[in-house]
């Protein structure tokens, strides 16, 4: 039943995706990117946003000039020519229109909470092409390729990519035009499905991944054809590749997201800045991280003067920056990520060392971890060991990124689990839901009374980790991650408890309830059922086959039970 369920939800929600495409013009465009961009750099004029497709996007002022040009250009790196990916994330602009998703849609509801839509912010995916070309005044040809997205399929933007501008950049605008067309064409993004993508020639295989996909494991695959291109994840990143240079502190640095401390990564190309941010946020999955995040951030963005103020202590935030010139900007930001060109010590990648905030020097910093943290758990050894060996052994980047992903999975999911157990006895208990009355209250969370709970039903059920867990839990109680997760779990325990009132409600007698009760009463009962109704199909409400149908038939028996007049007033209302 649970399998039927599940399947006929992905068919509900595709065919709800199919019907909003069929009306609105760019609807199956829209539900993957906002616009394609096109910025190219003039050394007379500067950077200017050459072409945006699709025609009617309107990029406000601010989103144009503080952003997309400035965040696209990394002209400045003498290191750039030929052709470089990266990515950025930037806050949406007040006032902007809406977008295809809206705050309760069928992707988010969903999707895992690490891939859900946030509606504040967009994610830039680009490829810029630098290279010598003696038909440009000074002798370089520079353009960039901008995808535009609410999504964080980062892997799959930047295959995209690396089909598309190419030749984009080699035939320009009518193939531009094309490719969007091809988008245009493609289903809706649906949690659970498996999709074929065909653009210019090649169809990319993808899944996307759903809630109810288990954490490390692999989801089944629906029986489609075989593409000649599969991508095996829509977002994830290689892990080993980014964290390669830091793998002995990893764990230190897991510590630091799940506290959403400040963070800033000094890196030395826009690829690795966006890459080494993007694994670190991901570092804490299934969990969300809650803070803001920004895989490429320049002295353009909007949220510079915000993010660099002196004032005050330094926000939850974690940067990823490329210029030498933050140096002197973040000194006072408790973690400072820098890193250099991948160097190796025989077959191994030379681990950076942490250091003393006290010497970060304003010109010449050496790569390291400069921070004062003082780690709550014990290292583990182990996880270094193997991935060592898997080194030695010359494993595949892949096998050693899924060792990876598997650890910190483990080691998050020791963390959360106690906090899960906890939780879920702040539910009332189910016999105590009645039909007649407001369900009762979900207890308040008390860090205190959870606390106690360690002792007995604490992470060292699930790991040997040693180390100061108490203290972990209470920083973590402070930090936005907290906060988060807390709101998004209650959120979800409220809508389960208004779900079981509503089975309550349609399993009792309504009709014999009436019998000796006033019309007042009985006219209170359908306005509260009614609204009741409306609540649940505006948040989809992950009610039972047949319960909303059925209530709205019981309703309408109670209201033909009533007086003419009374029916006719509640029948217009």
């Amino acid at each position: 039943h649970a399998l039927w369920d599940s399947e006929s939800r992905l068919v509900e929600s595709a065919n709800a995706a199919e019907n909003t495409e069929s009306s609105l013009p760019w609807a199956r465009f829209s539900s993957w990117l906002e616009c394609v961009c096109v910025v190219t750099f003039d050394l007379e004029l500067g950077q200017a946003i050459e072409l945006v497709y699709p025609h009617d996007v309107k990029l406000t002022e601010k989103e144009v000039r503080n952003e997309f040009i400035h965040m696209t250009c990394v002209m400045c790196f003498p290191g750039c020519l030929g052709d470089t990916q990266f990515s950025f994330r930037l806050r949406q602009s007040v006032g902007r229109r809406g977008s295809w998703f809206g705050e309760e849609d069928a992707y988010s509801r969903d999707a895992p909470v690490t891939l859900q839509v946030k509606l504040a912010h967009f994610y830039g995916y680009v490829y810029f092409r630098q290279v010598k070309d003696a038909a440009v005044k000074r002798g370089y040809f520079q353009k960039s390729l901008v995808l535009v997205s609410r999504l964080p399929y980062v892997h799959l933007f930047q295959s995209l990519l690396q089909i598309i501008a190419p030749e984009y950049f080699e035939k320009l605008e009518p193939c531009l035009e094309a490719v969007c067309n091809e988008i245009d064409q493609w289903q809706s993004p649906v949690p659970g499905l498996t999709l074929n993508l065909p653009v210019m020639g090649v169809v990319m295989q993808v899944r996307i991944p759903s809630k109810n996909d288990k954490p490390g494991g692999s989801p089944e695959k629906q029986n489609l054809l075989p593409a000649p291109m599969m991508l095996p994840t829509i977002h994830e990143l290689d892990l080993f590749k980014c964290f390669q240079s830091f793998l002995i502190h990893l764990q230190m640095l897991w510590e630091l997201m799940l506290l959403g401390e400040p963070v800033v990564v000094m890196a030395p190309s826009p690829t690795v800045s966006s890459e080494t941010v993007l694994a670190l946020v991901s570092s804490i999955a299934p969990l969300r991280y809650c803070c803001d995040y920004r895989p490429y951030f320049t002295i353009h963005d909007t949220e510079f003067k915000e993010y660099t103020t002196r004032t005050q202590a330094p926000p939850n935030v974690i940067l990823g920056v490329t210029n030498p010139f933050f140096i002197k900007t973040f000194q006072s930001w408790p973690h400072i990520i820098r890193l250099g060109e991948l160097k190796m010590s025989g077959d191994l990648p030379k681990q950076v060392k942490v250091k003393k905030l006290a010497k970060l020097k304003t010109l010449d910093t050496k790569p390291g971890i400069y921070t004062a943290h003082k780690m709550f758990l014990q290292k583990d050894k182990s996880l270094i060991k193997r991935l060592l060996k898997g080194i030695q052994r010359k494993r595949p980047s892949e096998v050693q990124s899924a060792i990876l992903r598997r650890h910190l999975l483990e080691l998050t999911q020791s963390f959360i689990i106690p906090l899960e157990r906890y939780l879920a006895s702040l539910m009332p208990l189910q016999r105590s839901v009645t039909p007649w009355k407001t369900p009762p209250q979900i207890r308040p969370f008390s860090q205190e009374e959870f606390m106690g709970t360690l002792e007995h039903a604490g992470p060292q059920l699930t790991s040997v980790l040693k180390g100061d867990w108490v203290g972990l839990y209470r920083k973590f109680f402070r930090s936005p991650n907290f906060d988060g997760w807390y709101r998004l779990r209650h959120r979800e325990m409220t809508q389960k408890l208004e779900c079981l009132h509503l089975e309550v409600v349609c399993d009792a007698d309504l009709l014999g309830w009436t019998k000796d009760k006033s019309e007042v009463e009985i006219v209170d009962l359908v306005l509260k059922l009614r609204e009741k109704l409306m609540k649940a199909g505006k948040q989809q409400l992950p009610v039972k086959e047949g319960v909303l149908e059925k209530l709205e038939g019981y309703l309408q028996t109670v209201i033909s039970s009533l007086p003419e007049d009374l029916q006719t007033v509640l029948h217009r209302y």
